[in-house]
């Protein structure tokens, strides 16, 4: 009997004796929707009768056939041109129902054909959300059709920085090379139709009200120093240069949030707020003005005021706001659900606080960092998650009471692509660490880690087979 290298394992697999010999394994199962089964279960029944593949949803029928077509990897041609699948019994649930990754568009482009390939992998892994961080300081990468020039300027930078970026570094060299590009609505439309197909909900992220500078860079107004022509920016880190609380940029940033949530369907919107320097709002007379109206002792609640403004947008529509975990510290909206990306511990926070939490430390899964030696490795940010690393994050913080446990809605990791120019680059960076973060986010039995290096050898032939980069293993 060949191994049965699924990826990520599921939460049960019995292999019997015998297998199912026909020409035509994939078209000759029987796939049904049933009711006995909870909505996210699946059940793949394999013996020398036949293939049944049955589900609680469309959805689960979906990750099934994912599996079944990993198992028909293990089947081995037979007598008279036809195939012998091995018999197997698989019972199946993901423990999570925010199983994703973000992909970081705007401090490097990538060409829609690479995203779509990158949703691929997403289905193949049986994961489910994609989060596209599609504004930021370097580059605004969605088409407004009531703000054309945040494309048309706000697009493009007329070169970036060369090297790594180290704290308090004033000088920079820059390649001399412009960098932009945008997805229009229908190239986002097709995004998101393509994943839906998938079971894949794209989730947006609009970064606000820091980390705005393309945005300033197109409509100066927008900012607190109006007479100063900002260009987008070419360095990384984070900018002084957030929006400013007037009435009309609030106005302007719904606006932009109602063009948003036409193209994504989805129940989700990313409002970034994350990294909001507040040193502008405490220079600006317009600011101190707002601040005094409001009755606020500090220029840093600004922040929370401005974003449950532009939220109305979303209650509008019966989206619901997602947000980094700086978020907990604004008085946020108490259903908004949390993303804990600075560590575990503010995600044990979030979840005390009484919010829905999706995982995403940047000390377990934050694929910009290092894989291997710096010295032989691709220029990265910093740190060292390697492959076991990734394999062995634990999803739920410990001390958490059982209450707040349930919070804990799932686990993301985040692709960030300051270091990252192409696809190539992004792909070698996210595979195959995505397989591992797979394994966590689904709930699969947790075992040796050279028993999951096992089965993730033959896995890669499937990765290849879409077209996409990885890192070989080690």
């Amino acid at each position: 009997m060949p191994d049965i290298a699924i990826v990520p394992a599921p939460r049960e697999l019995v292999v019997d004796d015998g297998a199912w010999t026909t020409a035509d394994p994939a078209v000759e199962a029987v796939r049904t929707v049933v009711e006995n089964l909870d909505e996210t279960e699946y059940r793949i029944d394999v013996t020398a009768d036949g293939a049944r593949l049955s589900a609680g949803s469309e959805d689960a029928l979906r990750w099934a056939e994912t599996t079944y077509r990993q198992l028909l990897d293990a089947a081995e041609p037979a007598a008279d041109g036809q195939v012998s699948v091995p018999a197997v019994r698989i019972a199946d649930a993901p423990r999570f129902g925010w199983r994703g990754i973000m992909l970081d568009v705007s401090r490097h482009f990538l060409p829609k054909d690479f995203v779509l390939k990158v949703v691929d992998a997403v289905a193949l892994h049986r994961m489910n959300v994609l989060h596209l961080h599609l504004t930021d300081d370097q580059g605004w990468r969605v088409e407004i059709e009531a703000y054309p020039k945040l494309t048309e300027v706000g697009g493009w930078r007329p070169e970036s920085m060369v090297g790594k970026m180290s704290h308090g570094q004033t000088e920079f060299t820059y390649d001399g090379r412009r960098h932009g590009g945008f997805y229009t609505k229908d190239d986002l439309r097709e995004i998101v139709a393509y994943a839906a197909e998938r079971g894949i909900t794209i989730v947006p992220e609009i970064d606000l009200p820091g980390h705005m500078q393309a945005a300033i860079a197109a409509y100066p107004e927008l900012g607190n120093n109006p007479d100063t022509q900002l260009g987008v920016r070419q360095i990384w880190g984070i900018s002084d240069d957030v929006l400013n609380v007037n009435d009309a940029t609030v106005e302007f940033v719904k606006t932009v949030l109602r063009e948003v949530l036409d193209i994504f369907p989805g129940p989700y919107i990313h409002l970034g707020g994350d990294e909001c320097p507040d040193v502008q709002w405490r220079e600006s007379d317009a600011a101190q003005k707002r601040q005094a109206e409001l009755g606020l002792t500090d220029a840093s609640q600004l922040q929370g005021w401005f974003t449950a403004q532009v939220a109305e947008v979303l209650i509008e529509q019966n989206r619901r706001l997602v947000g980094w975990d700086e978020m907990v510290e604004t008085d946020c909206p108490k259903d908004a659900v949390i993303m804990a990306w600075r560590s575990a511990q503010r995600g044990e926070v979030a979840a005390k606080a009484g919010h829905d939490v999706v995982m995403s430390p940047c000390e377990s899964v934050y694929f910009d960092y290092y894989q291997g030696d710096p010295e032989t490795e691709p220029l990265a940010i910093g740190g060292f998650i390697p492959l076991e690393k990734v394999y062995d994050f634990e999803v739920v913080p410990e001390g958490l009471t059982e209450e707040e446990q349930s919070r804990i809605i799932g686990t993301q990791a985040n692709v960030w692509t300051e270091y990252m120019e192409g696809p190539d680059q992004v792909g070698y960076m996210l595979l195959p660490r995505l397989s591992a973060v797979a394994e966590r986010a689904w709930g699969s039995p947790k075992t040796p880690y050279d028993e999951f290096l096992g089965r993730l050898r033959p896995h890669l032939k499937r990765i290849e087979a879409l077209g996409l980069n990885y890192r070989p293993l080690d």
